[in-house]
């Protein structure tokens, strides 16, 4: 069968820079999709996160100019081996900075133009090469021009003009949205400024031009993409998004089973496999010292949180129970970074409950898998989400999930069946505190009947949310939009 050329371009590719979920789908999905038999080409930026891990790295490209609007910036292209082709595009001005997005203080104000570039050095790294890929696969905002620059910049090249496109949304509402006068400064004509086209309540959307311009639209899961067809969920492009439906797809994450099996995890106090789950009360042992909680090795039950604090993420109504949860006799722990009045909220509540709050502003890996491991329950009380992996990593170490029934948490998460001993976990409706807590003390009340519980641990491991499902799914859409 003959193999897809498949370009693959997002703004941050696991392990190399990463803010957040899209990096762990950019570096999975393309390792998957060519242990599948395609050839796929990765593009991301050369930011200084990447410089500090000192790749070996082949420059394939040097000293070739982009004309955005009047100006002329410089780029050049550096290439990680191995049987997949990463493509680091390199351009100091633009990249060589603390952060991917921005710093504390805010995105940076030329994240338009970083991006923009970013998309048409793509472009033009793909001529040079000479790989003409069937598919175009492009994430979020910040690649989402390169669809743009393809239909009005390139569209009377030949080399681009067999070139079909998929758009995969990761977060709608993230949508890079900028002044009228981006559209001038990366050389795009102003015409497009027109509610047809990029224009979004008086500002130049880039997202929008993906949802516009590619032949099709994905999202990370189906109910996802049903329900940013809604006022509720669709940030205002819901109408537009309707307008696409025949054309957008929802298909959901998949996890490395490689990376991410308490079986063989390195990062892990112990290990531990669904026949022997000796390990895992070694890792709740941890869990305890690490948070210095109080009588959790032995008595209490553990329900981890692993977030970016966002309003996105369900903490208010974690703070709204969070005395409720702690006389249940349940310990949470909490690590994650994000909004500053979150992380002070956060702070304050946990020297109302010393040793039954677990708290770490930060991110560390080695923590995070030690929550994964350690808990009992896993806790994701979104308002939104996407897809979400953190609820599949729980199921898959033996952290049974409490989650708000929306997005990728609905389509992965089955309530559990007691008469049936049947899924793999406990979700909840209504975006409420109350209603949090009924799932919280359901999931308590089996946790101390422990026959049902050794069935819910058995469910939940069992699961098989690999990336081998999600990447037939992949090819399928593929092919289907290569056709067309």
């Amino acid at each position: 069968m003959r193999l897809m050329k498949i370009a693959f371009l997002a703004s941050e590719v696991a392990p190399f820079a990463k803010t957040g979920g899209l990096a762990d789908v950019a570096g999975a999905l393309p390792k998957f999709l060519t242990q599948a038999g395609e050839d796929v080409r990765v593009f991301m930026p050369l930011y200084r996160e990447v410089k500090k891990k000192r790749l070996e790295l082949q420059k394939v490209i040097d000293g070739r100019d982009i004309p955005l609007g009047k100006e002329n910036f410089p780029f050049s292209v550096w290439k990680y081996g191995g049987s997949l082709g990463i493509y680091f595009i390199d351009n100091d001005e633009f990249y060589d900075r603390d952060g991917l997005y921005g710093t504390s203080a805010g995105d940076y104000p030329d994240n338009a133009l970083r991006f923009a570039f970013f998309s048409r050095a793509c472009l033009e790294t793909l001529k040079e090469l000479d790989f003409s890929p069937q598919i175009l696969h492009c994430h979020d905002w910040q690649t989402a021009f390169t669809l743009a620059f393809l239909r009005y910049s390139y569209g009377d090249d030949p080399f681009y003009t067999s070139i079909r496109s998929l758009f995969t949304i990761h977060n709608l509402a993230y949508q890079g949205l900028f002044e009228r006068s981006v559209l001038g400064k990366i050389g795009l004509p102003d015409h497009l400024f027109n509610i047809r086209d990029l224009e979004f309540y008086g500002r130049v959307n880039f997202l929008k031009a993906g949802i516009l311009y590619a032949d099709a639209v994905s999202t990370v899961s189906p109910r996802y993409s049903r329900e940013i067809q809604t006022p509720e969920f669709g940030y205002g492009l819901e109408g537009l998004l309707r307008q696409r439906k025949d054309s957008l797809f929802g298909i959901l994450n998949g996890v490395d089973y490689f990376d991410w099996d308490p079986a063989t995890d390195p990062l892990l106090p112990a290990r531990f496999s669904p026949t022997d789950m000796e390990g895992k009360k070694v890792c709740k042992e941890e869990l305890a010292k690490i948070f210095g909680l109080r009588g959790s090795s032995t008595e209490l039950p553990v329900m981890g949180m692993v977030s970016r604090l966002a309003g996105q993420k369900g903490l208010d109504i974690v703070g709204e129970a969070l005395d409720d949860i702690i006389s249940l006799g349940v310990n949470l722990v909490i690590l994650g970074t994000g909004d500053e009045k979150i992380q002070d909220a956060l702070r304050t509540a946990q020297k109302g409950h010393p040793g039954r709050l677990g708290l770490m502003i930060a991110f560390n890996e080695k923590v995070a898998r030690t929550i994964y491991s350690g808990s009992d329950m896993f806790l994701i009380p979104s308002r939104y989400e996407p897809c979400g992996l953190t609820q599949m990593y729980g199921l898959k170490y033996g952290a049974v999930p409490v989650v708000r029934a929306t997005g990728g948490l609905d389509d992965t998460i089955e309530e559990y069946d007691p008469g049936a001993r049947s899924g793999n976990g406990f979700k909840f409706e209504e975006y409420s505190a109350p209603a949090l807590m009924k799932s919280v003390e359901r999931a308590i009340s089996f946790y101390r009947r422990k026959d049902h519980w050794h069935a819910l641990l058995a469910n939940a491991m069992a699961c098989d949310y690999s990336w081998n499902r999600s990447v037939r799914e992949y090819i399928k859409l593929y092919k289907k939009i290569a056709g067309a």
